[in-house]
């Protein structure tokens, strides 16, 4: 257990005096909590606004629970960052997989959850429809080229599970060509992790009355009309479709070596919180160190002290 994992775990029980003995499901780490487990996937029947292992009591605890969350994660960021400058060649890198249906709230978690960190460690790629050159290409060509380098956290706003989504939903190719990619994910990504990346994958939840919600939201707010685009409510009729879409990747594409995390995301700072203690938790799992100095401490010290 690292300093910060005991010290925050103590903290949250002084904090919440009625979670010093939560249950027991609420004492496993969140990822063991939110991971997909095996087998056919109904998303209607996970909750979309449930809010398992959050150690406080709601809403009103949010702001703090994110604050006790930020050292540690900074930390660990910062150690995976150094790590990448002093020995790239077998520094860990770590990716991000954000999906979800319109609304969900991609954009939030990276403005709240990866806020969180130095954003000199961090890509950010937010993958569009693709380009003439990028359709020219292998369908996962692209997403290579956006892969975090060593000692970095790469976040994908979207990805390469677009190619079985919107592609078998608008019948962009043909079903024996999308058909056949669950297998060629499943194996990209295991060779993706053998070779020293960490994949966190986050489908975010949310149900179709709260994406109605939010997109009346954007326009009863003129501040927020650049955000809408009348295009989502031809995709929200395409819930049925869509929601087949996603079961058949979640379920085809959770394996051992890069699993599904379904995140409840109705409830906004739950979301945020969810994704950023997963991804600390992925982050405490590589039991990252800093990195020795190269050089003679006591020497350069003294030069120092001289200069």
């Amino acid at each position: 257990m690292s300093k910060h994992s005991g010290k925050h775990a103590g903290k949250h029980a002084r904090k919440y005096p009625d979670l010093t003995d939560p249950p027991e499901q609420e004492r496993r780490p969140l990822s063991e909590l939110l991971r997909l487990p095996a087998g056919a996937v109904d998303l209607a029947s996970i909750p979309t606004d449930a809010t398992p292992g959050f150690p406080g009591r709601g809403k009103a605890d949010a702001e703090e629970v994110a604050a006790d969350l930020r050292p540690e994660l900074d930390e660990q960021q910062e150690r995976l960052f150094a790590t990448g400058r002093s020995t790239p060649d077998t520094a860990p890198k770590v990716l991000l997989v954000l999906q979800g249906m319109d609304t969900s709230g991609k954009g939030g978690v990276v403005r709240h959850a990866i806020g969180m960190v130095d954003p000199q460690g961090v890509d950010i790629t937010s993958f569009k429809a693709p380009t003439k050159t990028e359709l020219a290409h292998h369908f996962l060509w692209r997403i290579e080229r956006a892969l975090p380098g060593p000692g970095m956290i790469g976040v994908f706003d979207r990805s390469h599970y677009e190619d079985v989504l919107i592609v078998r939903v608008r019948d962009l190719v043909p079903e024996a060509e999308w058909s056949g990619r669950y297998d060629e994910i499943n194996a990209w990504e295991e060779q993706l992790v053998a070779s020293g990346t960490t994949v966190v994958k986050c489908f975010l939840h949310v149900s179709h009355d709260e994406q109605r919600e939010r997109l009346l939201a954007r326009l009863d707010d003129p501040t927020k009309y650049w955000k809408y685009n009348p295009g989502d409510v031809d995709e929200r009729e395409l819930w049925p479709a869509y929601t087949q879409a996603y079961e058949a990747a979640l379920e085809r594409c959770s394996t051992q070596h890069a699993p599904w995390f379904v995140v409840p995301a109705d409830r906004k700072w739950y979301r945020n919180w969810a994704v950023a203690q997963l991804l600390a938790e992925h982050l405490r799992g590589l039991d990252l160190q800093w990195p020795a100095a190269d050089f003679d401490v006591t020497t350069e010290q003294a030069r120092v002290t001289a200069s």
